[in-house]
């Protein structure tokens, strides 16, 4: 962002009219004033993009000016002239919120280049706030989809929680958006400004998770080789969400339970303790009730994680939503300026399916039907597998009755799956791996549908297929 208008403060009228005149050649909007009073009216007047001030001046000096420009114009940067430069006055200048200073007396050549780092620091400073805008407003709960009563229930208690600063537990099945709903909590209260970490507590290994969290000192533990701050650390002055709470291991439980009762944590191998303030969002899909029965999870730790519960009704209870979330989806993933069509009968199939895996789930069932359909028209045949298999009278989220060996005919399961093979590997080039990718399948199913059915690839495929995969529902062992 380039710098346009300069207004000089020195009470050398000599000097300030010099730089004026030099900077006008420049190219740049300058005035100059020769006293912090008449800078101030200036300053009223209109809004100047840089405040170049002397130190000293009779009555209100350069440090006092700074002041009243920072409340008045917080955007205004402000550089600092003087002849008496020390190391103490930089200090308190940069301080007090200067952006730099020059001693005089200066050349031109060197203020211009220090107007340009300015321009290219303003430029960063609104490119950061037109994202954080952006990221704010992905979050913004008119933003989340949400036409049923239960979710518009879930919203209310979004907006009261975010105010409060309360340890939230968000529950809910696996793809409700549970992480949506945390990053809205967070972006709606007053830590907005801090940091947001995630933590899936169900990702790291119970081995690192403590490391991972509160950090360790050099020599800890073998391949401590260095000092390390952890994610509550990272989470100072901002908000932590620990997502998959029910998998961290009762031996973190206490220190999570410590940190949520005293504000304190101790690093892995350190005896001192250290404060640190954060705010605490946790999210699950498993039962806690009854892992405190078992003695899996802290009765006490679930009472301090669940000061405002918030349960996540499963998309199946509130069907109300699908349309909106499909026109949602539609609108991200469709190629822009070709807006999709859906055929009758995968809109109903999509409005009927009972969603185990909840908008996740629908998320990527629309992205895989716009690809599959090339961003056109959707029909039934561009839907995933497990949606068509349980159309067929097959079990949700994947799972397959078996199929006849027979040779299918027009409209049969066989005849779409066919089809939807064939269509996946023309649009890969025949990889077989990204074919799988497409279909929602594993590569060693889609291997053994295409030798059922006699489907050629006509082609090798990747390296990536030296890797084991893991079993599959859909594999020869399991038809």
């Amino acid at each position: 962002m380039a710098i346009e208008s300069i207004l000089i403060v020195d009470d050398e009228e000599k000097l300030a009219k010099i730089l004026e005149r030099s900077l006008r050649g420049e190219g740049f909007e300058a005035r100059a004033v020769f006293d912090a009073s008449a800078a101030l009216t200036a300053l009223e007047d209109a809004a100047w993009d840089v405040v170049l001030t002397d130190l000293k001046m009779p009555g209100m000096d350069g440090l006092d000016l700074l002041a009243r420009v920072k409340a008045r114009r917080p955007e205004t940067d402000v550089v600092m002239m003087t002849a008496y430069a020390s190391a103490e006055t930089a200090v308190e200048a940069m301080k007090r919120g200067a952006y730099d200073y020059l001693i005089k007396p200066f050349p031109v050549d060197e203020l211009t280049m220090l107007l340009g780092r300015i321009g290219e620091t303003r430029g960063l400073r609104q490119e950061n706030a037109r994202l954080r805008e952006e990221a704010e407003e992905r979050v913004k709960l008119d933003n989340i989809v949400a036409r049923s009563a239960p979710m518009q229930d879930v919203l209310t208690q979004v907006r009261k929680v975010a105010k409060s600063g309360a340890t939230v537990l968000l529950r809910g099945e696996s793809g409700t958006g549970k992480e949506v709903l945390a990053r809205a909590i967070h972006h709606l209260s007053a830590r907005r400004e801090g940091p947001l970490i995630r933590v899936n507590c169900g990702a790291i290994p119970e081995t690192l998770l403590e490391s991972e969290l509160f950090g360790h000192v050099k020599g800890a533990f073998t391949g401590a080789v260095e000092t390390r701050e952890g994610h509550f650390k990272a989470a100072d002055g901002g908000t932590i969400f620990l997502d998959e709470i029910a998998e961290m291991p009762p031996s973190l439980q206490v220190k999570l339970l410590r940190i949520l009762q005293e504000g304190e944590y101790t690093r892995v191998g350190d005896s001192r303790p250290r404060q640190v303030d954060v705010r605490v969002l946790a999210a699950t899909n498993q039962n806690l009730e009854e892992m405190m029965t078992k003695g899996t999870f802290r009765q006490d730790l679930y009472y301090r994680l669940s000061v405002v519960p918030i349960l996540i009704p499963p998309l199946r209870e509130r069907p109300e939503d699908i349309p909106a979330l499909i026109e949602h989806f539609e609108r991200r993933f469709a190629p822009k300026g070709t807006p999709p069509v859906l055929a009758p009968e995968a809109y109903d199939l999509l409005l009927r399916y009972p969603w185990p895996g909840n908008i996740r789930e629908l998320e990527n069932a629309i992205e895989h039907a716009l690809v599959m359909g090339e961003g056109a028209r959707v029909e039934i045949t561009h839907l995933p597998l497990a949606l068509r298999q349980w159309a067929q009278g097959g079990p949700p989220g994947g799972a397959t009755p078996a199929i006849s060996a027979a040779q299918p005919s027009a409209g049969t399961l066989e005849a779409m799956e066919i089809s939807a093979i064939q269509e996946a590997l023309a649009k890969t080039g025949g990889n077989q791996t990204r074919a799988a990718r497409l279909l929602g399948i594993t590569r060693r199913t889609l291997g053994y549908r295409m030798k059922k059915y006699g489907i050629a690839s006509g082609r090798e495929d990747d390296d990536e297929l030296a890797s084991p995969l893991p079993q599959d529902p859909l594999s020869p062992e399991n038809d």
